[in-house]
């Protein structure tokens, strides 16, 4: 009944969030927490079957990740850095699914080439929300961190398309490489454009029509899902189509939103986001008991074994691409040589070993048929989707888990931070001498005869003094380097003190709680400014 399905998804997000929380707790990324979560919750007695439809994944659930994945990643870094990341989401995904193919030919018995395109296809991308979030609190160079979700965005789209040819090829028992080739390309052209074209709508309505917060929220959380079902319809490829769009939009973005409209997406998508994952994830570890029901001819034994012997090949093939994919190309074009610093062998085994898998896998996986176009049984798809569970949990949990300790032995360091501390100090600089300019110009007259002009130049006459000192001092001064965090701790109790004295006010009825909330609002958005 209906309200027994809405009790069970319920409480499924109040799990989510204990979990969550217990593995912030832990220092455990959470979408490892939630799975290992999701496999215990599975072994309960008496705990309602949970099947994850792969319509509901690649509909309800796809669309609105990779959206957000694309709305938080930079353009400009993602341009940058577009030969590393085609390698990997497109060379690796391919080559994955070769030797994926050809290994499970030889080990499993009667899997023919098609059925081990059809798995490799199935197990080639990493997932974008399980790199992101493990990798998230590390301190690991800024390139790896970009290379690796710039990866994500685009993988997904490849394994998609050559999981679609490796099941025709299995349904129909053809294949024609030259027809597949063709059909790859514009697959992810028209993928492309149409998520570009719906992209410019969307941007024009934001941009010239008269929306509030309310509306502009709205369409952020319609267009990807706009996006993806006209690309779907037309079928081509609705992750390229939703990706583009979004990396377009991202692009744009300072010209689409007012400030109360930008908040209120951003606090908006940090929610949807935050259910839509733990939502994926602990279904990911409640789907076991379904999976090991599904397994008939073989033993449980022999399953886990081919899924262990293919996820350890997984990992060791990208391993394998990594280090020539990297350095190949330095050594055959002076440019990239002198355009990019060498990486360093330890920041690419980091990425090779960044390769967990997730919800595209498994959604993948329960989308093969049951039965074949003459109504046989699908070949080997219990194993499949076993093999397929088995990648995830070895992948997710072994190298998530590891992924700490390995930084720490091979001491990997973030390479950004002064870095960026001094583009910070230096934007802060520029910003202050465009608003002296700008008052010095159009305020002149009331600077002179009010004082309270005056104050406001010379506050950003005093920033603009105190910046060119610090950018001016040695970055290993510990007085300098030691001020802003005192400061901005001291600016952020002052907060606090208002907002007590708020409630205070509430308390004795002294004004009226409408403008007691006004002012706690402009408190919430002076903390959220300091803290970041």
């Amino acid at each position: 009944m209906l309200q027994d399905n809405l009790l069970l998804v319920l409480s499924l997000l109040f799990v989510i969030s204990i979990l969550t929380m217990l593995s912030g707790k832990l220092k455990i990324a959470y979408p490892i927490f939630l799975v290992i979560g999701g496999l215990l919750i599975s072994l309960i007695p008496g705990i309602p079957r949970i099947s994850l439809h792969p319509d509901l994944v690649f509909l309800i659930f796809l669309p609105p990740l990779l959206y957000a994945a694309a709305w938080n990643t930079s353009w400009n870094d993602f341009w940058r850095l577009k030969r590393p990341i085609s390698l990997l989401g497109f060379g690796l995904v391919i080559f994955t699914s070769a030797a994926v193919a050809w290994i499970s030919n030889l080990l499993i018995p009667d899997f023919s080439l098609a059925a081990g395109f059809l798995l490799g296809g199935i197990i080639s991308p990493p997932d974008a929300i399980a790199a992101t979030s493990v990798l998230q609190g590390l301190k690991v160079p800024k390139r790896a961190t970009i290379i690796l979700e710039g990866e994500s965005l685009v993988n997904d789209a490849a394994s998609l398309i050559v999981f679609r040819f490796a099941l025709t090829a299995v349904l129909t028992s053809q294949f024609n490489l030259g027809e597949a080739t063709r059909t790859f390309f514009v697959v992810a052209i028209m993928g492309i454009l149409i998520g570009l074209a719906i992209a410019h709508i969307v941007y024009a309505i934001h941009r010239f029509f008269p929306t509030t917060p309310a509306i502009d929220a709205a369409f952020t959380l319609i267009s990807p899902y706009i996006m993806y079902i006209t690309a779907e319809h037309f079928h081509v490829s609705g992750v390229l189509s939703v990706v583009s769009g979004g990396l377009f939009l991202t692009f744009r973005s300072q010209d689409l939103f007012t400030y109360d409209a930008r908040i209120q997406v951003l606090g908006l998508w940090d929610t949807l986001v935050f259910l839509l994952n733990g939502f994926v994830f602990i279904l990911i570890g409640l789907q076991l008991p379904e999976i090991v029901r599904g397994i008939e001819g073989y033993s449980l034994g022999e399953a886990i074994r081919y899924g262990v012997i293919i996820s350890l090949l997984t990992i060791i093939i990208r391993i394998i691409w990594v280090f020539p994919g990297t350095y190949v190309p330095r050594m055959l074009f002076k440019s990239i040589r002198e355009k990019e610093p060498n990486p360093g062998w330890r920041n690419v085994l980091l990425v090779g070993w960044s390769g967990m898998r997730g919800v595209v896998s498994l959604a993948s996986a329960l989308a093969v048929p049951l039965t074949l176009t003459n109504n046989q049984a699908f070949p080997h798809r219990n194993l499949i989707l076993f093999i397929t569970f088995v990648v995830i949990l070895i992948t997710l949990v072994l190298q998530g888990l590891s992924l700490k300790p390995l930084i720490k032995i091979l001491k990997i360091k973030g390479d950004e931070t002064q870095s960026e501390e001094l583009q910070a100090l230096d934007m802060r600089l520029q910003l202050a001498r465009v608003v002296l300019a700008h008052m010095d110009g159009q305020y002149a007259r009331e600077i002179e005869g009010n004082e309270t002009y005056k104050r406001v130049r010379d506050r950003y006459a005093r920033m603009i003094e105190i910046t060119q000192k610090k950018l001016e001092a040695e970055e290993t001064n510990e007085e300098q380097h030691n001020f802003l965090p005192h400061y901005r701790q001291m600016l952020i109790e002052l907060v606090d003190v208002r907002r007590r004295e708020l409630n205070r006010f509430r308390h004795a009825k002294m004004f009226s709680d409408e403008l007691i909330r006004e002012r706690e609002w402009e408190l919430d958005l002076e903390e959220a400014r300091l803290r970041r």
